[in-house]
């Protein structure tokens, strides 16, 4: 068995990190069995039970100066969200979304919401007993957040809503979204404000369940008239823009370490299957070009992880800015993670396109973190526009 905690080693962690990575790894033991995964709404539903039940999700939300709001550490610590989403990314892809979309979903009203709705809100998801979602993505408005047309218009003491959102994670499962949407049709980027919307809310629906490769809750929202309070906004008005951008870097680098776990248990897989295939008199892993694969797998898993805590690092111990730290690691580690995952079931021939094996479903897992969050060549123009941005400083 390959070793899962020789990076807890590193100097990004300290003891409290280690404990953490530990007590998950134990309760990981048959926590995660007996879940049907065939359907993913049942299965979500049951992991933010238990993930709640087992004290993980405290780690998703802040706890408040006296712990009102829920949470396990006093902000939210982006080193403990990637340790505790490789390890379970690892185990399995639905085990790490239920998590991290608690975290995501949530991470508005954590870093933007009034004492009032971090007290209405993140105790519930602290416990598990409330399912939280992120509504930022449009149908002409993905990475170009900007461009977003779904409109909020104050009518008294609401904000009425109207337009679509899709590709929800959550959507039709969540019991709350944190939407963001045009408060001030004529300033792009800064006339976009955030608020929360409950699942019940009258004008909000299910548009459509979107089914995808690696099945997940996934809808297209539909705003009519949705009438909201004006007090469920979250931070100040037209300023929603820069809430969804912290709340993205916050948890960007945890999906780094999603695909950190998804390669390191492609890399076992492989390993355990080479080492047992008979092939020509001898196993497949006495091969050299078996071998060298293996190599070349074991050092792209840590280049991807070197790059996610060390952006977890910066941002939080060097108290510094760490977008470029975080694009690179979100950049590097999924398509390292996709590489990884591909060399493996390379190697299980056809049984590694058969449904069932584990090979094959990382394999479908895997693609779609190389979108979400910033795809790759998204990842690729923030790098260059940080790069930029020093360049102009230090003349």
């Amino acid at each position: 068995m390959i070793s899962s905690t020789d990076h807890l080693a590193w100097p990004f962690f300290d003891e409290g990190h280690r404990q953490l990575a530990s007590g998950l790894e134990t309760w990981c033991a048959g926590r995660l069995d007996g879940i049907d995964y065939d359907d993913p709404f049942a299965a979500c539903r049951e992991l933010v039970r238990r993930l709640g039940e087992g004290g993980w999700l405290t780690y998703s939300v802040p706890s408040g100066e006296k712990g009102e709001f829920g949470g396990r550490l006093p902000v939210l610590d982006s080193r403990s969200l990637c340790l505790i989403r490789e390890t379970l990314a690892r185990r399995h892809a639905l085990a790490d979304f239920a998590f991290a979309m608690q975290g995501l979903g949530s991470g508005a009203i954590s870093l933007g919401g009034s004492d009032a709705l971090k007290l209405r809100y993140l105790p519930d998801v602290a416990a598990g007993k409330r399912i939280a979602a992120f509504a930022l993505s449009e149908p002409d408005a993905g990475s170009d957040v900007a461009a977003l047309s779904c409109s909020a218009v104050r009518d008294g003491d609401a904000y009425v809503l109207n337009g679509s959102k899709t590709w929800i994670s959550n959507g039709g499962l969540a019991d709350f979204y944190c939407v963001f949407a045009r408060t001030d049709a004529s300033a792009g980027s800064r006339g976009i404000s955030a608020f929360v919307v409950d699942a019940s809310t009258p004008g909000l629906e299910i548009e459509e369940q979107i089914d995808v490769m690696s099945p997940h809750p996934l809808a297209r929202l539909r705003f009519t008239r949705c009438r909201v309070p004006a007090d469920q906004m979250l931070g100040e008005l037209n300023q929603g823009f820069k809430l969804a951008m912290r709340t993205l870097d916050i948890f960007r680098s945890s999906v780094a370490a999603a695909a950190v776990g998804l390669a390191r248990r492609a890399l076992q897989e492989g390993l355990d299957h080479a080492r047992q295939r008979k092939m020509f008199g001898q196993t497949l892993a006495d091969f050299q070009l078996t071998q060298a694969a293996l190599g070349d797998m074991l050092a792209e898993i840590d280049k991807g992880a070197l790059l996610t805590y060390r952006a977890a690092w910066v941002r939080d111990v060097a108290g510094q800015p760490s977008t470029a730290e975080t694009a690179m690691a979100k950049m590097a580690a999924t398509e390292s993670a996709q590489w990884v995952i591909d060399r493996a079931l390379q190697m299980f021939g056809g049984l590694g396109v058969t449904k069932g094996v584990v090979i094959e479903r990382l394999y479908r897992d895997i693609r779609a973190l190389r979108i979400y969050e910033g795809a790759t060549e998204v990842q690729k123009l923030i790098i260059a526009r940080e790069l930029m941005k020093q360049a102009g400083a230090s003349r």
